[in-house]
């Protein structure tokens, strides 16, 4: 039978945890209790990859981690703790490695072109012509005139093989091409050409950096061109790619699987299909990113998300609604944007991604539809121009990530009406006369009869249909999740990955909604709170979302704070640099003072890029970075200022408390399989990536579990936060069907207040667990308190999990159960005769 996870907990594998350090680990993550290892990609990734998403051999573990031998090691370690294995795979992609050759199958299509027995592994056409590899520095011109390409014989290990390392039948190349650290293949019987005549006939193009982005014709991750797609829709692809991992899942050193980015691939619901029967039905969840209004496709044969969605509803819950228009006020004095204009900023940004980075994307597309034009006489008078115009339109009024259309079968009828919005939305930004080329373009991505009879199934069109819905995906993660969230500023905790600060603020109604709907349908899915990919870390995002509940005294410190540091602030800051810069500074100011101040500036510089406004990464503004960075060591380094954020700290301790053990005890007792990602057992303070995926000090967080457990009270709101994880996930794994799967439920229970979130996890319809948490701790202090506000509890007797003290059912008083505690978790406690309530 397959194995569902209680819990998860995420470890960041690579050069600086590997599979040994890792298995030294299990005996305090047992502890803990934890029920499952989440590992983060093993495969053989690219050399010095610190994430393991840019693999170059599926048919080997990392040797950076320690190899098969290692891997088997740490299963090892965990199974003699009764501990579960979930591995991160990645099927959307490969990597261009530096050298090439680190990839054997794309070193062999690179060798062989269409005649490569790999040429079908990646979205790449061989047969149209040459592959664009935009590694030069400048342009080929120059590269040529400064002698920076040399031919050379080729080394030991760039022989021809297949991807399980087998020789393959291709004759080793005698001579490559290098560019500096960069080494290709040279075509056999090329390499005695003039060295342009040479460049002319390979199967490759070299090019600048900079022509990726107009003339790409392969399809990349997102803008990523050292990231090629795979065509694991090819049963042949989906084998070889997936054959050691399907070994380890056969071997039972495997039990679950996340797999990233699905929206990706041609066929998400085709390749969990086939995912699902080559594995038995492992336990498996998708990164998947889905808007307030969306749900996950119900004949996606999977668990559920990864958790993006709970992780929003729940930091939201904590978000006070009152605080939007004062802090909206604050961003237009600084930004200059207004609260209501996040939608206009969201199309500006996709449709900057797909005339620049995404350009290319958008433009094979384009070239697509015009080609079937071409092809039928009914539809010749559409030309590219019309086309190009309409799909880029089309695309960036696309508000999710794909409208699950699929080749060959009749669009349903809300992805019907999901693209026809779009298109009466790409309309407002089109000329008249492009009326009747958008309503081609529509009924080509939607599958219906258009033109000629008889073409709907052809294979270009079918090709339409599903690079519609990866170039939409691919504008909206870059365009919202790496573009918008970076520039909008009204409350930053907000723009997560994955997140909707759309809503602001969610109320317990909707957060109870949500779960139960979630329990009915993915009742095995995954919730969380940080992950390897979040732009803050949850507690940071709690200590941002506090503003919300003391927006005027936020406002009157920023003032205050600019007036402090007046002289040093560059003259052309930014105003949204400037906004995310204080927010930034509130995260992370801590009651052990400011975050490192080159931490502090490299987030600052790398989330500037990613707005791409002043600076971005293609265009570096060395100056404007420079003063920023500049400006930034002042105020970490300024004693007015850390007199004004020590103030600060002291004033939000206990609303930023609650926060933060309030979202902890929500997100590990929501419906689902609840992962804690490495190091969040405790308080940490961590941005975005590389700054979340640090290492861990695990030899503090077990001697400071040992001290909990033999009875020692917390001293710091990091122990406080230890001691609550491990008192849910000890009673998680203790009442694992209660949490997790087809007999557990989910009720909410009836509070008189609307400061306290609470429900019911129950087991057959019987009542287990029961989860109290305070909301909003300013406004309710400010209205005096608990008074006699309730919460009706189960009947029968309940045990704080972490005080131990007994409540009984009922109509309870909320100042009784919580005393100066913001997060209870109950759990039924077994009567004397060891009956349960």
């Amino acid at each position: 039978m397959a194995r569902t996870p209680v819990s998860t907990y995420r470890l960041q594998l690579g050069p600086d945890l590997t599979f040994d350090e890792a298995a030294a680990r299990v005996d305090y993550l047992a502890d803990l209790g934890v029920t499952d290892l989440y590992l983060s990609p093993i495969l053989q990734a690219a050399p010095g990859s610190t994430h393991g998403y840019d693999v170059v051999d599926h048919s080997r573990i990392s040797e950076a981690m320690g190899g098969r031998e290692g891997f088997e090691r740490l299963v090892a370690a965990a199974r003699a703790r009764d501990l579960g294995i979930v591995l991160d795979i990645v099927p959307n992609h490969m990597a261009v490695p530096t050298p090439a050759y680190l990839n054997r199958a794309l070193w062999s299509g690179l060798s062989l072109g269409k005649d490569s027995p790999y040429a079908s592994w990646f979205d790449v056409d061989f047969s149209a012509g040459q592959v664009l590899m935009p590694i030069l520095g400048t342009r080929i011109g120059a590269v040529l005139a400064a002698g920076e390409l040399t031919i050379e014989d080729a080394p030991p290990e760039a022989v021809t093989t297949d991807a399980a390392g087998a020789t393959a039948d291709t004759p080793s190349p005698g001579k490559v091409l290098r560019y500096y650290d960069h080494v290709l293949p040279i075509r056999e019987g090329t390499e005695n050409l003039p060295l342009t005549e040479l460049l002319d006939r390979q199967h490759y193009r070299l090019a600048y950096w900079k022509v990726a982005d107009e003339e790409l014709n392969y399809r990349r991750f997102f803008d990523v061109g050292t990231l090629v797609a795979l065509r694991v829709e090819d049963p042949e692809v989906f084998r070889a790619t997936h054959a050691l991992v399907l070994e380890l899942l056969e071997l039972g050193l495997v039990d679950g699987l996340r797999i990233d980015h699905p929206d990706g691939l041609a066929d998400p619901r085709g390749y969990l299909r086939h995912l699902e029967e080559a594995t038995g039905g492992a336990w498996t969840v998708v990164e998947k990113i889905l808007e307030p209004d969306e749900t996950l496709p119900r004949d996606w044969p999977t668990a559920g998300t990864t958790g993006y969605d709970a992780a929003w509803r729940v930091g939201q819950a904590q978000i006070d609604p009152a605080g939007a228009t004062v802090l909206g006020a604050l961003m237009t004095e600084l930004t200059g944007d207004a609260v209501g204009d996040l939608p206009a900023l969201t199309e500006e940004s996709k449709r900057e991604i797909a005339t620049t980075s995404l350009a290319a994307e958008v433009e094979r597309l384009a070239h697509l539809v015009a080609e079937e034009c071409r092809a039928d006489v009914r539809l010749r008078d559409h030309t590219l121009t019309a086309i190009r115009d309409c799909v880029r339109e089309l695309v960036v009024a696309c508000d999710r990530y794909r409208a699950y259309v699929v080749p060959g079968e009749q669009a349903s009828p809300a992805a019907v009406r999901l693209v026809e919005e779009w298109a009466e939305h790409a309309a407002r930004g089109l000329d008249d006369d492009r009326d009747e080329t958008l309503a081609l373009v529509v009924d080509l991505v939607l599958g219906r009869e258009v033109g000629s009879a008889g073409r709907t199934h052809d294979k270009r069109r079918a090709e339409i249909i599903v690079r519609f819905q990866q170039v939409c995906g691919a504008v909206m993660a870059k365009g919202v999740e790496d573009t918008t969230f970076y520039r909008w500023t009204h409350l930053t905790s907000l723009t997560e990955v994955g997140g909707a600060p759309q809503k602001f603020a969610v109320a317990p109604d909707e957060l109870h909604s949500w779960a139960s709907a979630v329990q009915r349908s993915h009742p095995a899915t995954m919730t969380l709170g940080s992950t390897h990919d979040s732009k803050r870390g949850e507690d940071v995002r709690a200590r941002i979302g506090v503003l919300s509940q003391l927006p005027d005294a936020w406002a009157d410190l920023v003032h205050a704070l600019r007036d402090a540091t007046e002289e040093a602030r560059p003259y052309l800051l930014h105003g949204r640099t400037e906004n995310l810069l204080w927010q930034t500074l509130a995260g992370t100011w801590t009651p052990d003072g400011p975050l490192d101040a080159d931490r502090f500036t490299a987030y600052l510089v790398k989330a500037s890029r990613e707005a791409k406004e002043w600076t971005s990464w293609t265009a570096q503004s060395a100056a404007g970075e420079q003063a920023l960075v500049a400006y930034a060591e002042h105020v970490v380094a300024s004693p007015e200022v850390a007199e004004l954020m020590t103030a600060w700290v002291a004033r939000t301790a206990e609303p930023v408390r609650t926060a933060t053990l309030a979202t902890k005890a929500l997100q590990l007792t929501l419906p689902g399989v609840a992962d804690v990602y490495q190091g969040t057992e405790t308080t940490t303070v961590a941005l975005v990536d590389p700054d979340n995926r640090r290492p861990v000090d695990v030899q503090h967080l077990r001697e400071g579990l040992r001290r909990l457990d033999s009875g020692a009270r917390p001293t710091t709101l990091g122990e406080e936060k230890q001691r609550l994880v491990a008192a849910i996930l000890r009673l998680r794994r203790a009442e694992p069907a209660t949490f997790v799967g087809e007999r557990a439920g989910y009720v909410p229970l009836p509070t008189s207040t609307g400061h306290a979130i609470a429900f019911a996890r129950t087991l057959d319809g019987d009542s287990r667990v029961c989860t109290v948490v305070t909301r909003l701790p300013v406004a309710l202090a400010a209205a005096g308190g608990w008074g006699e506000a309730s919460v009706v509890l189960p009947d029968g007797r309940w045990r704080d999990v972490v005080s131990d003290r007994l409540h009984d059912g009922g109509a309870t008083r909320l100042a009784d159960l919580l005393g100066d505690s913001p997060a209870v978790v109950l759990a039924a406690d077994a009567t004397d005769d060891g009956t349960r309530p």
